[in-house]
């Protein structure tokens, strides 16, 4: 069986298999435009796609995924230095892009969704890479994650399995096609299983509201659009399935949904690095602020400051690791990175820290870098503290952060949305009613937006530059 098993015809077509932006194929027009593609590129070394959410850039990575040919999906907002970056250090000489465009740095291949080709090609070897993924690069140049076939096909199947994700769905999102999220999940889930596939273009609740899906992809920020048009979130209850990830969900944004739609949604957690390894159940229980439990076949540990193992108390805080088949091959080209990730026993460090309940359920606190706040002895995770916070009926939203300080080491900084009338004093009290009082924030600075990316997650490091 290959990777795209809707592409070898066991799952019947339809001319509307999958809508891009409103641009509708059936998977045998895909397939031949597709095979186009692979017939320009295979042997070549890698192949950049110019990563917009058209029914090119699912051609385009399928031809690089039918030829063998490692995929490096490049965001189309990417500016001239992180471009020639990731162009340089992925080895690809080619880039794949709508009929008429050109580009000065590399020889491009229009892709051209009316051609057909009749070549076939052999599945590639399970070990071949499949994708080099970009990070987001916080510390330094982005550094390209390689993911094997065998991962991105062990992946989809373990979700599949969490999710009941069969050819009955109807898959519908509008996240970006050049992360983990929007494309491998996103359109390869839907490959791979035979769903059919809707790509709003744009994640808009009228969009959502409109595809009349089974299953819903979506990202904190667009639950959060979506619950606060309770018109295109009750269209939503004939829904089957909600998921939501690359980011915490805030509870409220979680009550509100299983309100308007009578859906609790899917939390679930994963890395570029290593694909989704945690996950609640459609049929399992569904908790506010959980991850839910490892997928089959991928183990989870926490792991101390000391090197020791962290019990699963439900309580105590360690980075979180994990081992199993969707890991990733490595860094390209970076062996210093690689040797950072892995510990000496074949565990991948993710840089997370997280709670793991005697249940074996999740709870995801944050980066290690900047959630782990180390306050007058304390360890503190910053995620704990922003729920709280969004806990309060005033507060649109928040994000904390540890601030050098000379007395505490690091003092608790909330930056805070008012959703109303609130004050800074009003909400350390109302942490510090909820929480012991050592995590409440030793100062709340109201602010008007937060700083996000593209995937909806708060930039915390340019909360910490502004102090």
């Amino acid at each position: 069986m290959g990777l795209l098993t809707a592409l070898e015809g066991g799952h019947g077509d339809r001319g509307d298999a999958v809508v891009v932006d409103g641009r509708a194929m059936s998977w045998e027009e895909l397939l031949g435009a597709a095979g186009a593609v692979a017939e320009r590129v295979a042997g070549a070394p890698a192949l950049a796609v110019l990563a917009r959410p058209t029914a090119e850039t699912v051609a385009a990575v399928v031809g690089g995924l039918l030829a063998g040919v490692p995929v490096v999906p490049l965001p189309p907002d990417s500016g001239p230095k992180e471009r020639s970056h990731i162009l340089r250090d992925s080895g690809a000489t080619l880039l794949a892009v709508p009929p008429g465009e050109q580009a000065e740095d590399v020889e491009t291949v229009p892709v051209d969704l009316g051609a057909r080709s009749g070549a076939t090609f052999a599945e590639p070897a399970p070990e071949r890479p499949a994708f080099v993924l970009y990070t987001s690069g916080t510390t330094g140049a982005p550094k390209g994650a390689v993911l094997p076939r065998s991962a991105v096909a062990a992946g989809l199947d373990g979700l599949a399995d969490a999710w009941r994700w069969t050819a009955d769905d109807t898959l519908v999102h509008g996240l970006p096609l050049f992360h983990v999220h929007g494309l491998v999940l996103g359109v390869l889930g839907a490959l791979r299983t035979g769903s059919r596939l809707v790509h709003t273009g744009r994640p808009t609740p009228g969009a959502y509201a409109g595809a009349r899906g089974s299953l819903y992809f979506g990202v904190p920020t667009v639950w959060s659009r979506v619950t606060a048009d309770g018109t295109a979130a009750r269209a939503l209850s004939g829904a089957r399935l909600l998921v939501s990830g690359s980011a915490p969900l805030p509870v409220p944004v979680f009550e509100r949904l299983a309100e308007l739609t009578g859906h609790e949604p899917i939390e679930r957690y994963g890395m570029t690095e290593s694909l989704i390894t945690v996950s609640t159940r459609a049929d399992g229980e569904r908790r506010p602020g959980s991850v839910g439990l490892p997928l089959d076949g991928v183990r989870t540990r926490l792991v101390g400051e000391d090197g020791g193992e962290v019990p699963a108390d439900g309580g105590s805080v360690g980075e979180l690791q994990v081992a199993g088949p969707t890991l990733f091959a490595g860094y390209l080209n970076r062996p210093d990175a690689d040797a950072e990730a892995w510990t000496a026993d074949g565990w991948f460090r993710t840089g997370d820290v997280a709670v793991i309940g005697p249940d074996g359920f999740h709870r995801i606190v944050g980066r290690a870098s900047v959630d782990l706040i180390k306050s007058g002895g304390y360890r503190i995770g910053a995620g704990e503290v922003e729920a709280a916070l969004r806990d309060h009926p005033e507060v649109a939203d928040a994000a904390v952060v540890g601030v050098p300080d000379d007395d505490l080491g690091q003092a608790v900084v909330a930056y805070v949305i008012p959703g109303g009338p609130v004050t800074g004093e009003g909400l350390t009290d109302f942490v510090a009613a909820r929480l012991s009082v050592h995590k409440r924030p030793r100062r709340v600075v109201l602010v008007d937006e937060l700083p996000r990316n593209a995937m909806g997650k708060v930039l915390k490091k340019q909360l910490l530059e502004r102090g």
